[in-house]
Order: C-alpha cells, then structure tokens, then sequence
C-alpha cells in the first residue's frame, strides 16, 4: 500500500462532517465576493454596454453622452486597455471588441458609476455605430459553412470498416442535444483595488484564481507579482467559474488602475446569462454494428462541439468527450471524428464533466434506441458489454477494476428490488392506458485527471503556531462542494490532531502560487495530496523532538488525536507540549506541500495514452411516470451506488452525488437553451434569460424516495487516503432518468418499438415521442379515430 493511500489508526478522514461553512451559509454570516464592497470605500459600479446583434463590424463608439449622465466617472472601451487585449487561453478572445461583434450581448464597453444606477443610465446613453453582418447561429449553420475553429482529433482503434463487414447487425442515426446554462446561485464577481504600492488586489469569484491572476497581469501589462487574486468562496461554480471570471476581474483592476478608486463588477443574472458561456451543446452522427449476440462489434461516430465565437476550452472538451464516448462498454473497434463549430454566440466552456457527460450521452441515447430492435432490454444490452479485466479503452488506457462497475450494477439491482419493482409497474401498465411508469439502469465509467497533464499538480502551505494550533491554506477553491472540509480533515489526519485545531484560510495567489484550477474532480486529489506532504515534512521534523521527549526511537513516534506516544515509551505528551519544545529547540514549523500525479502520459495528436489516474464508476436505477396528455413526468424513486474509494468525508460526499444527480437531471429533462434562430432582427439573442424562462431542478422535480449508497471495498491505491474524486461523476448517472423516459413512452406503443427522444426531454418533447409511438400502434390508431391529432 503506498504512503499517499495508508491511513494510519483512527483516522479524521472517513468521519462524517458537515460542511466547513455550513452554519455561515444557513445564517448569512458566510460571505461571497460582493458582501466584501462595504468594506471599501469610494467604489465604483461597472455596468456594460452590450451589443444588440449577433455578427457586426464595429464602427465608432461614442462615449461623450454617458459622461453627461450624473454620477458617471470612466467608460472603458478597447483603446483603454494598456497591455494584451485578450481574455481567453487561446488568444482568439478579446476582452472588448476592436473592429468586430461577435455575438448578441457581447460587452462592447463598460461604464463606471458612482452607484449601479448611474452605470445603468450611462451604459444606455452610449452610442455605438455597427453594419450587420452574416451570422451562424445554430451547430447545422456552422456545418454546413464549414465553419470550424481549433483542433480536429481522431480516435482511430483496431479494424473499424472490416468489423462492420462481420457484424449481424448495423444501425446508423443522428443525434444532436443541448447545452446547459450553469444558473450558479452567486453570479460572476470581481471586487478590484490598487493600494499605495501599486500592487493590485482582486477579490474574485473563480475555481482558478491563478489564471485570474495571469490574465489580469497581461492585460494590465505588469508581472504577475503585482497582482493578487483571493477567493474567498463561491456561491456555486459548475466549471461556469474556471475561464469566465478573467477578463471580469481583468475589467475591475483596469477600473481601479485607472481611477484610483475600487471597483465592483457584479453580473446580474440577465447580463450573466447573456455574456458567459454554457455546456456544449453537440451533434453527433454514428453508426454501430453488432454481434448476434448483441456484443458491440464497431462504432465511427463524429461528434461536433457547439463553440461558441471563440475557443475557450472547446478543444479539451471535444476530447474528454471523444474519450469518454465508450462510457462503460468496450467497443474493440473504434473511430471518432471531433471538431469545434464556430457560432456567433457565447464562447461555450467548461461545465461539470467537462465533455464527458456529451461523449457518454451519445453512446447511452444509441443503445437505448437500438435495444428493441436487438430483441433485447436496454438493461440486458448494457449489462453484456461491460469493460472485463484485461481490455482497454478506445485511447489504449488499462481499464483498472472493471469488476467493481459489475458490483455497482449487481448492488442496485438487490437494494432497489428491481425484479419485484418491475413485476409491479408491468402490471400498473397493463391496467392504466394513460399513465406509465418505467425503470432504467445506467453505468458511470469516468476518467479522473486534466487532459493537460501540466495541470495534474497542486500546492499547499500549512503553519503550526506556537500554541499547537495549525493554518492551512491550499490552492484549491471552495464552490459549496466541501473541499475546504476534506482538506482539514486530510491535515488533522496526517498531523495526528483533533479536527477543531485545523483551521483553513482563504485561496491566495500570494499563498500558494502556480495552482491549477479546481476543476476535472480533481480539488481533493490534488490538494489533498500537497497538504498531506506539507503535514508530512513538519511531522518528520516534529517525530526527531518527540523522541528526546519520549526517550524513543523517532520511527516509534506517532501522534493521534494530539497525543504524541511512542511503542517503546510508557510516557506521552500532548501536541502542545511537543509544539512548544519544538519552538524553543527552533525547529521550522511551516511547510510548503506539493503534489503532482504520477503515471499520466497523453499524445493528443494520436489521441493516445493514459490521461487518467482512476475510473470512477456508478450505476444509478430511477423510475419515472408519465402522462400522455401532455407529456408530464415525475421521478418516483432513484437508487444509487457509487465508488468514492475510501471517502474522506461520507456526508460531503453523499451531498456531491445527489447534487450532481439532480443537475445532470435538470441538463437531460428541464433545462432548455433557445437562442433566436430567426431573420429578425433580434437574431442570435438567447431567448431564455432567466428563471421564468429557464427551469432548473427544484424540490418538486428531485425524486420522491432517494436512496445513496457508496460503494464497499472500493480503495483506491495511489490516491490521497484511498480515496476517489466525487464532483462530476454522478452527474451521468442521471442518464437513468432519461432511459425510463424513454422506456415509459415505449410503453405507450407497441411491445418492441424503438423510441427517439429529445434531449432535453422536456415534457413537450415527451408528448411528442408519445403521439409517435402511438401513431405507430394498430390499437390506437383505432382508438384515436375521431380525436383531433395536433399538427
């Protein structure tokens, strides 16, 4: 067992906490970004002007009437900005507009005022003179234009054209589904001042505040060493928050280097809608052949990525999507074509699952669809291509502990009673012809790690004061998903303390530097890792001063709930007698952790290697009801197993997985992104700007029974304390819902009809797939005589 996953006895890690900030957030007195702006004062407001077409040359900008509005102190535009005009990771993004518009809604200019008001009315006032030009809005427009940016990869494994040729059984489709708006509780954020040394302080709603702090720098044109970003937390992320806040903060700091005064950029929720970017949406064409006995034989699929106006990070997207298309099944014979469609609209980014989520839809909406004209269930055509010990996937990574999807899928078939279950809703049906009910199995096979191996590192720095108390501070951001919990349990583990000595501060640049965002469910791993190193290097010199104490070897020495103890010692003394002896003999206790992750290699113009540490698995069972009248469903009841490896935290843990759920849920069922494909003028805006047009999950759309279990036996060697990430995963396994869905509308139609459903599945477009399968019954299209069928 490696030292980074052995927990030594009576571990803090797998003690069940609540969340670090959990009374803050229940009473108020935790505070985000914008509570901070009464703290300063003389702020500025910063609103944007906002451009009203989706594609246009950008003439002149005339600024002169918003300076006639009262209380209107600095309009910021393109000329303004003294270093890099660039917001983006690829450079093709920049933070205003020079010559052309690039999407409805982009900020052309930003107004600042003496309140939100008087930005509002200066923002109206300016004036800005553009000619239309043509504009791609939809992922069919930019492929019939052949409008693509960035990379093309290719997976291309075994004999793909010769395994067609031997398959019984071939079918091909279309596929194309939608992207997701990230509807974070807390909207984009940035609090900016200058202090009398020119250094420049951010405080900032982002998972990367090293990046924040990057793109501030050159834009300003300064080293990083003048620039501090601190996150004190976010009120939710979702990825929404690892590329989009740069060129906000880059805004605020441009604003207060300019007028010596502090300013406050605050989204509201229309303008955070209308400028940031979303989940890709995708299209997908493919075609699968099968053996007789229902194993997958081939795949060749092209999936294209809705992009957006620029980069972002589209192309690591496209190729966890291309990377994860398999999901838990082994396809032997494989090729996938990726490319990135180049649309007037928001810069599409990084969303929980980062592409997974998209590469793994496509391949559960095929054998959904393909199942009953296979003779077989879904449950059955998933169940027979599992991974198996000894196969790899489509890039020729080692499919480590494949067994453990098998045990995942065996546990949620006894603890949901699935054979009773079953013979019940078969006989509900049987009695009830305008109301049923379904029940779908569906796997999770998730890869755990960046694309870019660069970014498989973390830092930490952690302070042990003279009275035994200790400070953590890591590079990690905490976004509600309690890793600022595990991590103080990962340090009272490692250092032998009680829980209540920990204490953690804020997410600083000047900390810990150089970090990575907290992002690709790797936060724990990561940071985990480099605070345990930190904790290890003050132990070692802290076990030399307790063997003069003890009058023992140092490798006897051990600490555990901050008594310090040696095997061949009868005596022991407490951390803080040990902490002070420590002082007196000037022994350093401070440490500066860091941890990258070994064994990752990747070869992205091959599309090979290994790019993941781990697989995360789960297998979730949901059961649905519908109504054919108008489509309407509920979620009865959901059971989940899930594989967290020895969790850190259980309660966070749990909290992760049915989050996750209901918000993968929301993406495949709910939440429908409209943006204005029409000749109008209006062309290019997104129509759904807010919650009354936008539906997120809320307590009416999460199932009535929830059951979540984590899964037994499941250590993961080589990870911090045997553990597994937990952030994104659970998000597929709400692919169960969509499957019963799609089970529940079959069921409406003849035995053995394939179905094609929507995604989002909304319950429009589930009354739709309803009326198709029905028109296709003999029974009922008798039944129906008469009835007046919607066009």
């Amino acid at each position: 067992m490696s030292q980074l996953s052995q927990r030594p006895v009576d571990p803090i890690v797998g003690e069940s906490h609540h969340h670090e900030s959990a009374f803050g957030h229940v009473t108020g007195k935790a505070l985000y970004t914008d509570d901070l702006v009464g703290r300063l004062t003389g702020v500025l407001h910063a609103f944007p002007v906002q451009s009203t077409q989706a594609h246009a040359k950008l003439g002149a900008i005339d600024v002169d009437p918003a300076y006639a509005v009262p209380g209107v102190v600095r309009v910021i535009t393109a000329a303004d900005i003294p270093g890099v005009n660039d917001q983006g990771v690829k450079h093709d993004e920049p933070m205003l507009p020079v010559d052309e518009i690039m999407f409805f809604g982009q900020p052309i200019a930003w107004v600042l005022g003496e309140d939100l008001e008087a930005a509002k009315a200066g923002a109206a006032a300016v004036v800005v003179a553009t000619e239309e030009l043509p504009s791609l809005v939809t992922v069919p427009e930019a492929i019939a234009a052949n409008s693509f940016h960035g990379v093309q990869p290719v997976i291309d494994k075994g004999q793909v054209d010769d395994a067609f040729a031997d398959a019984a059984h071939v079918f091909e489709g279309e596929f194309e589904f939608a992207g997701q708006e990230h509807f974070y509780l807390e909207t984009q954020a940035s609090l900016a001042h200058v202090d009398e040394n020119d250094q420049i302080f951010i405080q900032c709603s982002t998972q990367h505040p090293t990046e924040t702090q990057d793109i501030v720098s050159h834009v300003l044109g300064v080293p990083a060493h003048e620039v501090t970003v601190q996150c004190l937390r976010m009120g939710g992320g979702f990825g929404g928050k690892e590329m989009q806040p740069h060129g906000y903060a880059a805004l605020a700091a441009l604003g207060a280097k300019l007028t010596g005064r502090p300013v406050r950029l605050r989204l509201n929720r229309t303008c955070d809608i209308t400028m940031t970017g979303k989940r890709h949406g995708f299209h997908s064409t493919w075609k699968i052949g099968f053996t007789e006995e229902g194993k997958i034989l081939a795949l060749d699929a092209t999936l294209t990525a809705d992009g957006g106006w620029s980069l972002d990070l589209s192309e690591p997207v496209l190729t966890r999507a291309m990377c994860h298309i398999d999901n838990a099944y082994w396809v032997p014979n494989i090729r996938v074509h990726g490319r990135i469609a180049k649309c007037n609209k928001t810069s599409q980014t990084a969303f929980r699952g980062f592409g997974g989520p998209q590469g793994m839809l496509v391949m559960e909406d095929i054998l959904g669809r393909v199942a009953p004209k296979l003779g077989l269930s879904a449950r059955e055509l998933r169940r027979r291509n599992f991974y198996s010990a000894g196969q790899d996937t489509p890039y020729y990574q080692p499919v480590r502990h494949p067994e453990r999807m098998g045990a995942a899928w065996d546990q949620v078939l006894t603890d949901a009673e699935m054979a009773a279950r079953e013979a019940e809703i078969a006989e509900f049906n049987a009695g009830s012809p305008d109301v049923k009910r379904a029940l779908a199995l569906t796997p999770v096979k998730f890869g755990i790690s960046f694309n870019l191996t660069a970014f498989n590192q973390g830092g930490a720095l952690v302070l042990v004061y003279k009275d035994g108390s200790v400070l953590i501070t890591h590079g990690g951001t905490e976004m509600g998903q309690g890793l600022h919990m595990k991590m103080l349990q990962v340090a009272a583990t490692t250092l032998g303390v009680p829980l209540s000595t920990v204490r953690l501060a804020p997410t600083r640049t000047d900390k810990v530097p150089n970090t990575s965002a907290t992002a690709a469910s790797s936060g724990s791993d990561l940071n985990g890792g480099a605070v345990k190193d930190a904790c290890e290097q003050i132990l070692g010199r802290l076990r030399q001063v307790a063997a003069g104490l003890l009058g023992a070897p140092a490798h006897e020495v051990s600490v555990n709930r901050g008594i310090v103890s040696a095997l061949s010692s009868k005596k022991t003394v407490t951390w803080e007698e040990l902490i002070n002896t420590a002082y007196f003999q000037r022994i350093q206790l401070s440490a500066s952790g860091f941890y990258r992750t070994e064994g990752l290699h990747w070869d992205l113009s091959t599309m090979t290697g290994e790019p993941f540490k781990y697989f995360a698995y789960g297998v979730a069972a949901s059961e649905v009801e519908v109504s054919r009248f108008d489509g309407s469903y509920s979620l009865r009841r959901v059971d989940i197993v899930h594989d967290v490896g020895d969790s850190l935290s259980p309660l966070i843990d749990l909290g992760q997985i049915e989050g996750g759920f209901v918000q993968g849920a929301g993406w495949l069922t709910l939440e429908d992104l409209r943006w204005d494909d029409s000749d109008r003028p209006s062309r290019g805006r997104l129509a759904t700007q807010a919650a009354s047009t936008y539906k997120i999950p809320s307590f009416s759309e999460a199932p009535e029974v929830f059951n979540v279990s984590l899964l037994d036996k499941a250590h993961e060697e080589g990870a911090v304390y045997g553990s597994k990430a937990v952030g994104e995963p659970p998000l597929m396994l709400a692919f169960s819902v969509r499957e019963a869905l799609r089970e529940a509308v079959a069921a409406f139609g003849p035995g053995g009809a394939g179905v094609e459903l929507a995604s989002p599945a909304t319950p429009e477009q589930v009354f739709w797939a309803i009326e198709s399968v029905r028109a296709a019954s003999p029974e009922t299209a008798d039944h129906r005589e008469g009835e007046r069928v919607p066009s």
